[in-house]
C-alpha cells in the first residue's frame, strides 16, 4: 500500500495527539519551525497539515502567536461528501468486531434491503480513533443480503474479536458484480441500549446520534444497510453543501 502524503501523516499525528489529551483546550501546538526541524519536512508541508486541522475545527490559529487546540479537539471528525469518503474511514480509525458475520432473522432490516424473506447476515463492530488503544466513538450494525454476505463470509476481518482498519463496503465491493454508487442516509437521535453502553463506555439510555445508511449498487440493488450509533461527545459530523450550477 502506498504511504500517505507527508502532510497527511503529520496531520494524523497531530490529530491523535489532540485526541489523547497531549494538547488540551487552549494549549499551543508546536510551531511550524519546530515541526519542520523535528520531522525534516518542508514548511509548506507543515502549513498544509495545519490548514486541514483548522478546516476540521480541531485547532485555531492566532496571528503572531501560534496554533491552539480547540475544546472539542478530542472528538473524531469526519467530513463526508462521497462513497469514497465513507470507505476512507479505514485511513484513521480501527474496527473491532464484537459479533462476527452471522445469519439472523431481522424483519426490519430485510424489508429495507428489499429481500424476499426475513434473513440477513449481520456483523456488529465498534470504531476507535486516536492512538493505541484508541477511543471508541461508534457502534455499527451492518446487515447484508445473502448474496453479498456469501462473498465475504470467510473474511478474517469480519470474525469475532477481529481488529483491523477495514470497512465493510471496502471488503465487499471488489467482489460485487456492480459498483456501489449511492448511500441514502438518515440522521436522527436514539438512546444507548445495553450493547451500545458496554461497547462505548456510556450509560444505558445515553443520547446518541443515529446514522442509517442504505447502500445500493449501479443496478439499484440494495447491498448493505448500516446503522451506526455515535457518542455525541466523541464525534463531529460535517457535510459541505455547495450551490448547484
Amino acid at each position: 500500500m502506498r504511504a500517505p502524503p507527508a502532510y497527511q501523516a503529520l496531520q494524523r499525528e497531530l490529530r491523535d495527539d489532540i485526541a489523547s489529551g497531549a494538547y488540551p483546550d487552549g494549549v499551543r501546538l508546536p510551531t511550524e519551525s519546530e515541526l519542520v526541524a523535528r520531522h525534516g519536512l518542508s514548511r509548506q508541508t507543515v502549513r498544509r497539515a495545519f490548514q486541514d486541522l483548522v478546516a476540521e475545527g480541531l485547532v485555531y490559529r492566532v496571528p503572531g502567536r501560534g496554533t491552539y487546540a480547540r475544546e472539542d479537539g478530542h472528538r473524531y471528525l469526519r467530513q463526508l461528501g462521497s462513497i469514497e469518503d465513507l470507505m476512507s474511514l479505514s485511513d484513521d480509525t480501527t474496527m473491532e468486531v464484537l459479533s462476527g458475520l452471522r445469519r439472523r432473522v431481522d424483519v426490519e432490516a430485510a424489508s429495507r434491503l428489499q429481500l424476499d424473506d426475513d434473513v440477513v447476515h449481520t456483523v456488529v463492530f465498534r470504531r476507535l480513533h486516536g492512538s493505541d488503544p484508541g477511543v471508541p466513538f461508534v457502534l455499527t450494525r451492518v446487515h447484508l443480503p445473502r448474496f453479498v454476505a456469501a462473498v465475504v463470509h470467510s473474511a478474517p476481518e469480519l470474525t469475532d474479536g477481529a481488529v483491523s482498519t477495514s470497512t465493510v463496503i471496502g471488503l465487499t465491493e471488489p467482489h460485487l458484480s456492480a459498483a456501489i454508487t449511492e448511500a441514502a442516509q438518515s440522521i436522527t437521535v436514539s438512546n444507548a441500549d445495553d450493547e451500545v453502553a458496554t461497547a462505548l463506555g456510556c450509560d444505558r439510555g445515553h443520547p446518541m446520534l443515529r446514522v442509517d445508511r442504505l447502500y445500493t449498487d449501479a443496478s439499484g440493488t440494495p447491498v448493505e444497510l448500516a446503522t451506526s450509533l455515535f457518542l455525541p461527545e466523541q464525534y463531529t459530523y460535517r457535510v459541505t453543501l455547495r450551490r448547484s450550477s
